[in-house]
């Protein structure tokens, strides 16, 4: 069992929560947590740089003139590669660089990740999460009390304007809603901070799903 502190606004200790590693795995796996990182890359890369190839390249396919008696270099048509003008040889073509996992390896690629996190102590979790309105300079207080001076991902139940406003502007901070937590984005990042709502539906999700 992990013992995981729960914090309000100020950075005080109000009470103090159990975690089963089993809910989570049980262990690290090591192997599909390297292999839903690279996929989580894999889906960021923008394939789009491409060129014409000789087929692309506007020209007629005569040949430019005869092949003897003119005392120049053999010549075929203008869209060769090796005319100004002419087409790229080897042409690069638009790609899709996309990788995929099945569902249930990415869920334990998520809890192999968040498992991670809580046994080094890079989780933290708050009572409660609210702003009257946004407000990065109120955002950042909450951070500070919480003694959070890395990369954050903040993971919230339910979808809050005034939260996702009030950290945008937050140098490595992101906002994250708990049914889309991926090993990617918990990676990419050193800290996370739950709140107890969205800490405790992960929990009783991991419940149901063991």
């Amino acid at each position: 069992m992990i013992n995981v502190p729960v914090h309000n606004g100020k950075g005080e200790e109000v009470e103090s929560l159990k975690v089963d590693e089993a809910i989570f795995g049980g262990r690290i796996r090591y192997a599909l947590l390297k292999q839903a990182i690279v996929m989580y890359h894999a889906n960021k890369r923008i394939g789009t740089a491409a060129t014409k190839s000789r087929a692309m390249v506007k020209g007629s396919t005569r040949k430019i003139y005869r092949q003897k008696g003119t005392g120049n270099a053999r010549a075929g048509a203008v869209r060769t590669g090796v005319r100004r003008g002419g087409g790229v040889i080897f042409a690069k073509v638009a790609r899709d660089f996309g990788k995929d996992m099945p569902r249930k390896q990415r869920q334990l690629a998520r809890d192999s990740a968040i498992l991670a996190k809580l046994q080094v102590g890079n989780i933290v979790v708050i009572d409660e999460l609210k702003f009257e309105g946004p407000k990065t300079k109120d955002f950042v207080k909450v951070l500070g009390n919480l003694k959070i001076d890395r990369s954050c991902l903040v993971t919230v139940g339910q979808p809050d304007e005034n939260i996702y406003k009030s950290a945008r502007n937050v140098p490595g901070v992101a906002v994250i809603k708990v049914a889309d937590l991926n090993a990617g984005d918990i990676c990419n990042r050193q800290k996370m901070l739950f709140t107890k709502e969205a800490f405790m539906a992960l929990i009783e999700k991991g419940k149901k799903s063991n």
